[in-house]
């Protein structure tokens, strides 16, 4: 078996990210530790870091990576009873790695002596629930109105994907999110920058985002940029459409909106690593930029015909993002894969574009780390 890592994200009763879930498929703990230690340098550190192994029984060989200081160990109440699982959990312990535990169900005896910072449970099995021995979230959740429920009936949080679904759509943009896509379209055409500047100054947030978005640690800059005319001279208007691009992925006032969004970044990013070795500069800012704008029409309540319908983008990008063809469609569908629990069809797209389980993984955790380094809130 190929060793896949996918992920998903952790969020709070507020629909907040609090943490991310790292999912190691693997045919043995020793093969996950392997995998771990190779994204070692892309590690995110922004978040706590929960770390499952699925298709394997959790062993000391999970030892041979040394989880970082944000990380916690999953160990699912299933393996409890196993002596190579236990042996793990007292070495954990011991060595002061927080644990969580998955697949907790009400009733269920637990060794003694031991503690779980979170705890996971199937919202589907167990839609109610009173106690639990750690921070209750649940998993399973199909959409909105199913966390709403967990909430109500005694969760503190879930991990999933479930917020990309579920969302109410209108058939045209509000104004506010309107005025950012006549921005995007000035920069599109190289207006003069008094032009765009001035189109700036009617909304004194969108300067400030846009200088935080460009000055944050993702971006890697050597100096601070501090207007917009020296955002120009420094990046230029190809990239600075990608930073502006960030702005219209952020407008959404939603209290779910900062969990969209990095789900958006991270499929751009995640894209854009993706295709480093087939495209150029440019068109590696459209696969951002595609990523990203995959989730306009839950971000904005809008239909994404009817987003699309007021910019100027590149035929490229309208071709993957309504019809999934095009140069960009399929990395589209591996960026929307990987949100996914089907590790094999994550590893048939990336098999399609020629890319190893290895590259994908460090793939993935790169963009996570990545949207991570920026702010949402």
């Amino acid at each position: 078996m190929t060793v896949l890592l996918r992920r998903e994200p952790v969020v709070n009763r507020q629909k907040a990210i609090t943490a991310s879930r790292l999912v190691v498929h693997a045919d043995s703990s020793a093969e996950a530790a392997a995998a771990l230690n190779g994204v070692a340098d892309v590690w995110p550190g922004a978040r706590s870091i929960f770390v499952s192994v699925a298709g394997c029984l959790p062993d000391e060989g999970l030892l041979a990576w040394t989880p970082p200081e944000n990380a916690m160990i999953e160990i699912p109440a299933a393996d409890l009873g196993a002596s190579p699982t236990r042996a793990l959990m007292d070495a954990l312990a011991a060595r002061g790695i927080p644990m969580c535990l998955d697949g907790y169900a009400p009733g269920m005896e637990l060794p003694a002596g031991l503690q779980f910072r979170f705890v996971l449970s199937d919202a589907r099995l167990h839609p109610v629930m009173k106690t639990a021995p750690g921070l209750l979230l649940a998993k399973g959740l199909a959409d909105h109105d199913a966390f709403s429920a967990a909430v109500g009936n005694g969760y503190a949080g879930a991990a999933g994907w479930f917020f990309l679904h579920g969302m109410p759509v209108k058939d045209k943009l509000n104004p506010g999110h309107a005025q950012i896509v006549r921005l995007l379209n000035l920069v599109r055409r190289n207006a003069e920058v008094k032009e765009i500047e001035a189109a700036l100054k009617q909304d004194v947030t969108l300067s400030f985002k846009l200088l935080r978005y460009i000055n944050s640690a993702g971006f890697g800059l050597s100096c601070e940029i501090q207007s917009f005319k020296h955002a120009v001279t420094i990046l230029g208007y190809e990239k600075l459409n990608k930073w502006l691009s960030l702005l219209l992925v952020t407008a959404s006032k939603d209290p779910a909106a900062p969990a969209l969004t990095q789900a958006a970044i991270a499929r751009g990013r995640l894209m854009e690593i993706a295709g480093q070795d087939l495209f150029d500069k440019a068109q590696l800012d459209n696969l951002f930029i595609t990523g990203a704008f995959s989730l306009l029409d839950v971000l904005l309540g809008a239909r994404l015909e009817a987003v699309l319908e007021q910019m100027h983008l590149p035929e490229t990008i309208t071709d993957a993002l309504l019809r999934r063809e095009g140069l960009y469609g399929p990395f589209l569908d591996l960026a929307l894969a990987c949100e996914t629990d089907d590790a094999e069809g994550i590893l048939a797209r990336a098999e399609a574009l020629q890319l190893t389980a290895d590259r994908i993984n460090h793939a993935q955790v790169e963009a996570l780390a990545f949207a991570d380094s920026l702010q949402f809130s």
